[in-house]
């Protein structure tokens, strides 16, 4: 049996949908082999740099945001399906519809600690009301659910499909998300704001998953960068 993997925004951010209508992930597939993980000094520095250009202040690099990445080095991974856009509120709504779990939601409190660029009251528009994403964001991707709901969310749909669905490690969305060679972004190494969403052109907002086709990983997936 193929495993497959589920992207969902775990990074803490209508249409009726009832229990029983289901929309599974597209997969894209990624080959064995190796890939080249982390990032070197240079790479980090970039980041922040980039994040300085758009937000106008050095937030990230005050709270060290790159510093948790791996040294660079060679990883071999087995091959693997994964989702080639991040899940949609539509497809969570379904789970949802289905099981009853709690909608996707986060307190002040708990917004403030992740020490995020954003302030809270950006939230406000993507919270769920009576157990329903915000109108006219169906296919938007699911926002402010915790890694607890995902793997919930994973675990219902292996039940409803008869497939083996999980969510990817760090290291299997890396290599999905970037290639084998290392690049900083899917579609290489200099940063093209035109090829994601992001706060460079805005529309400061989410937007229907794979809308940035040109910005594909080498493997096809969308929307490794950019949207959340």
């Amino acid at each position: 049996m193929k495993t497959f993997l589920a992207i969902l925004s775990i990074l803490l951010f209508s249409v009726p949908v009832t229990a029983g209508e289901m929309f599974p992930p597209v997969t894209v597939e990624v080959p064995a082999g190796l890939f080249l993980v982390g990032s070197d000094r240079q790479e980090k520095e970039y980041g922040y740099w980039l994040d300085e250009q758009a937000y106008g202040h050095s937030v990230t690099r005050q709270n060290k945001w790159y510093e948790n990445e791996v040294a660079r080095q060679p990883v071999d991974l087995p091959g693997f399906h994964i989702s080639k856009t991040p899940v949609t509120n539509a497809q969570y709504a379904a789970f949802i519809a289905a099981t009853g779990h709690p909608a996707p939601t986060v307190d002040q409190v708990t917004w403030q600690s992740y020490g995020l660029i954003h302030p809270y009251e950006r939230t406000l528009k993507f919270q769920w009301l009576e157990g329903r994403p915000p109108k006219g964001r169906a296919d938007h991707p699911v926002v402010l659910i915790s890694h607890k709901s995902a793997e919930a969310y994973v675990r219902w749909l292996s039940r409803e499909t008869g497939d083996k669905w999980r969510l990817p490690t760090a290291a299997e969305w890396e290599k999905a998300a970037r290639g084998t060679n290392g690049n900083a972004f899917p579609w290489g190494s200099k940063f093209a704001p035109d090829k994601l969403n992001s706060h460079d052109n805005g529309p400061f907002e989410t937007t229907a998953v794979g809308q940035y086709e040109t910005g594909a990983s080498p493997f096809g997936m969308l929307d490794a960068a950019g949207q959340v």
